[in-house]
């Protein structure tokens, strides 16, 4: 007779069908029991601390606190803590923050259905878990400097369709500076021109930090 506890999940997602879809994803299953669920990254930190999970799906982008300073602060408190990311980015730029900041595993909301279980089971088994596509760009860009917050924010001016002279008076810099910035945002990114340089950012997910 098999007489392991059952994996104590928490669930984090500011979307209630989302928690909900979740939770008929877990129910029936034997090995695993949903013991708390949060909206935000503060109540996940308190849930944690009352609830001491197996595992944590977490997810990033939430109102009061976001996924990745939750994930922090959990593990600032709790370095043993096993918690899995569930986002709808893909890209190697989230999914490197997020297991910087002490993220076991990285899944997309569009594969929950096929891949939850798997990879609840695994991270709390300790082993790491990451899309094999997120993965291979990680491995494709690690040699890539990031662009900084500054660049990110120029980036962002020039996917709003924003010419050089709106973006540098909005960051209240020079033109010049925006070009030189620009200048370096190609090189960081190997991109041709601003229009491909965005769309690198958008694949990449860079836009979402």
């Amino acid at each position: 007779m098999d007489t392991e506890k059952p994996i104590r999940i928490l669930t984090v997602d500011d979307h209630p069908l989302l928690r909900e879809g979740i939770a008929g994803v877990i129910e029936g299953q034997a090995d695993l029991v949903l013991v708390g669920e949060a909206s935000n990254g503060r109540e996940a930190v308190d849930a944690f601390r009352r609830l001491r999970p197996d595992v944590t799906l977490m997810d990033l982008q939430m109102p009061d606190m976001d996924g990745l300073d939750a994930i922090k602060a959990i593990r600032a408190e709790f370095p043993a803590a096993r918690i899995l990311v569930l986002t709808t980015y893909g890209g190697d730029v989230p999914a490197l923050h997020a297991l910087r900041a002490g993220a076991q595993g990285y899944l997309l909301k569009s594969s929950l259905r096929k891949e939850l279980l798997d990879a609840i089971r695994a991270v709390a088994a300790g082993r790491k878990r990451i899309p094999a596509e997120i993965a291979a760009q990680i491995a494709e860009n690690a040699a890539q400097d990031a662009l900084s917050t500054r660049e990110v924010e120029i980036l962002r001016g020039v996917a709003a369709g924003s010419a050089n002279k709106v973006i540098a008076a909005a960051l209240e810099i020079s033109e010049e500076t925006v070009k030189s910035h620009m200048k370096r945002i190609l090189e960081k990114l190997g991109a041709n021109d601003r229009t491909h340089a965005v769309t690198i950012a958008l694949r990449r997910g860079i836009f979402i930090l």
